[in-house]
């Protein structure tokens, strides 16, 4: 079976493109940051499933965070970010929708909550806001980590997501250096490159993903991605409404430079703040112009050579 495998610019299929012709929806992600209260359940919960091993408890020094990033042995990393905010400006609402059994139809699902500390009335609680969210591989349309594998352990799975084959994966590194989010990571005990792999053992038995199953206030949700992106962004509109100006969706644009992202984010803040990358790209962006100037390269270094030759006098 023969496919036509696109490199960069938006893909509306990236399982048929991969050569799956009979798939499900592509599934993902959807991170609602501003109801992230930091528990780490997620956090837990893809450890235990996965069996990941345990990869340090130490504090940083600087922060409640004790993973630090994610990498070979976590797969989910929730950030801890303080800001000093001048009094009465932590006091912003977030407004949900309605949940549960007296939902209307048209209702998606979102999560009813506010910011932790505020207290109605009183803006002289605290003069700092949190930012917490669990950060994950964001299991990009155009994955620069399985477009420059040279094994084949990486791959597109039929859901859309990216998984590596550790069976198969001969430790080159080369996915950890193309990764534009720095996700993928190799242990240092087998020299093996792990990430998430949006639980596919799961996916395959029509379960929900671990991390999302353990989230106990639905910060993180699962689904098929057009119906998260709908999600989001009635959720970004009813933030802005509620005064909420700095609310921004992350990663869902689908021309952006890795075609959008399986996993994306609803941030209350810049994405350097969470320690993302404000515009990310793919390194197979620029492969066809890399060729094009290589074979230039190449033929005037030939042209050079064989001018040098003819142009040689006899003595």
């Amino acid at each position: 079976m023969t496919h036509d495998h696109s490199l960069y610019g938006p893909l509306a299929d990236p399982a048929a493109d991969a050569g799956h012709l009979e798939h499900p929806p592509r599934v993902g992600f959807f991170t609602d940051t501003s109801v992230c209260i930091g528990c780490k359940a997620c956090e837990v919960a893809c450890k235990e499933w996965n069996n990941v091993p345990e990869d340090g408890l130490n504090l940083l020094g600087m922060s409640f965070d004790n993973t630090g990033m994610l990498g070979a042995s976590s797969w989910r990393h929730v950030a801890f970010i303080e800001q000093e905010r001048p009094f009465g400006q932590q006091d912003a609402g977030l407004a949900g929708l309605p949940v549960g059994p007296s939902a209307t139809p048209a209702d998606l699902g979102l999560p009813s909550f506010e910011l932790p500390g505020r207290t109605e009335g009183d803006h002289q609680r605290t003069e700092f806001r949190w930012l917490m969210a669990s950060d994950v591989c964001k299991h990009c349309t155009h994955a620069g980590c399985l477009d420059v594998c040279p094994t084949g352990a990486l791959f597109r799975t039929e859901f859309g997501t990216v998984v590596v084959q550790q069976d198969i994966c001969n430790g080159c590194g080369y996915c950890v250096s193309a990764c534009p989010y720095g996700v993928i990571d190799r242990r240092e005990e087998d020299g093996r490159a792990w990430k998430c792999t949006l639980c596919y053992d799961r996916l395959r038995g029509d379960l929900e993903p671990a991390c999302a199953m353990a989230c106990p206030t639905k910060s993180i949700q699962f689904g098929p991605l057009d119906e998260l992106r709908e999600r989001a962004a009635q959720r970004l509109d009813e933030l802005h409404e509620a005064d909420v100006p700095e609310a921004r969706l992350y990663g869902h644009e689908p021309d952006d430079g890795v075609g959008g992202d399986g996993a994306f984010f609803l941030l209350l803040d810049e994405p350097e703040v969470y320690g993302l990358p404000p515009d990310p790209v793919v390194p197979t962006r620029d492969l066809p112009t890399t060729w094009k100037y290589t074979g230039l390269a190449a033929a005037a270094l030939a042209g050079a050579a064989v001018s040098a030759f003819l142009g040689r006098r006899p003595r």
